[in-house]
């Protein structure tokens, strides 16, 4: 008998027709269509196993899956899970550890380039009506080289921002709960720093923590005031990591030179919302981790975690949540 995978999130015919291709045997997959909350209630009814990556499963969606195992994210952060509903539950929550350190740093380093050269402002203005504006800029045109880039979150993704922008001759700062050993430091040319010491020296910050009750609200105005007036913030983290109501007053007041965020505290993004307005913003839909030539592994990783509780082992121990 076969069991199903249901992934939440609402995908295209032809990206479901690449992850059913990649299927252990013994499994099937349907997918949500849309964010309806009946609809994804009704889909995890008869599913055996869950994977989301921008959908929030909350206790009451979990209570209709009252056969599933494992929730898993498509992705690494789990902070749109419910974590104590899963474990009352008994349903193992795992995450695609690593997956996509590399989309996500390369993109990391793309919204620099796109903010602080103007890159995304110009393609906007000179596509929307052909206006040729290069001497109305919306700030000073800036290169990254030789900057001092403040990385807030040293995980995969933060050190490999941090291999990326050393290649521009940057100095690099960072902060992680638990420091790095001085030799791990000398090998990775990385400076450990506060966060307080990143928001005063850096040019550059980039935020990749997770969110947690330590890292919520973390950049408030306050904090943004701490940075230099020339400095940018780049947001590949989370949305609530930043008080966007403060970013927005203090771009509009130019405390900063500019901010780039993939991230959102609601998702999608009100359509209304200021910061969209903003031309010392860059703003994308969270697509920092897709990237075509990552996608089978990414899938594969997911399914290898599915496949071993279908064999009643347990998901890879780097994988495992709770």
């Amino acid at each position: 008998m076969s069991e199903k995978i249901v992934v939440l999130d609402p995908i295209t015919p032809s990206t479901a027709d690449r992850m059913r291709a990649l299927l252990p045997p013994g499994l099937t997959m349907e997918h949500a269509t849309s964010r309806d909350p009946a609809e994804l209630a009704a889909l995890v009814a008869d599913a055996d196993y869950i994977i989301s990556g921008q959908i929030a499963v909350d206790a009451s969606l979990l209570a209709a899956a009252k056969k599933a195992k494992v929730l898993h994210k498509w992705g690494v952060g789990v902070d749109n899970f419910d974590l104590e509903a899963a474990k009352a539950q008994g349903i193992t929550v795992a995450r695609t550890t690593g997956s996509n350190a590399v989309p996500v740093a390369e993109f990391a380093v793309g919204l620099m380039i796109a903010l602080l050269r103007n890159l995304a402002f110009g393609h906007a203005t000179l596509r929307a009506d052909g206006s040729w504006r290069t001497t109305t800029l919306p700030k000073e045109s800036l290169m990254i080289s030789g900057k001092t880039v403040g990385i807030i979150g040293y995980g995969a993704i933060g050190q490999n921002v941090a291999r990326m922008v050393k290649a521009f001759g940057c100095k690099v700062l960072y902060n992680k709960t638990r420091p790095l050993s001085a030799a791990e430091e000398a090998a990775q040319g990385v400076t450990f720093a506060t966060v307080a010491e990143i928001l005063a020296q850096s040019d550059i910050v980039s935020l990749h923590c997770p969110m947690t009750p330590q890292t919520a609200g973390m950049i408030d105005r306050k904090a943004l005031q701490s940075m230099k007036p020339k400095a940018v913030l780049i947001n590949c983290a989370r949305g609530g990591v930043v008080i966007e109501s403060d970013l927005v007053e203090a771009l509009k007041a130019k405390e900063i030179l500019g901010a780039a965020t993939d991230v959102y505290e609601q998702e999608p993004v009100p359509a209304d919302h200021p910061l969209l307005k903003l031309d010392n913003a860059v703003v994308t839909p969270h697509i920092a981790a897709m990237a075509a030539d990552n996608f089978v592994s990414t899938i594969n990783q997911m399914w290898g975690n599915i496949h071993r509780v279908a064999q009643g082992e347990k998901v890879a121990e780097n994988d495992f949540v709770c």
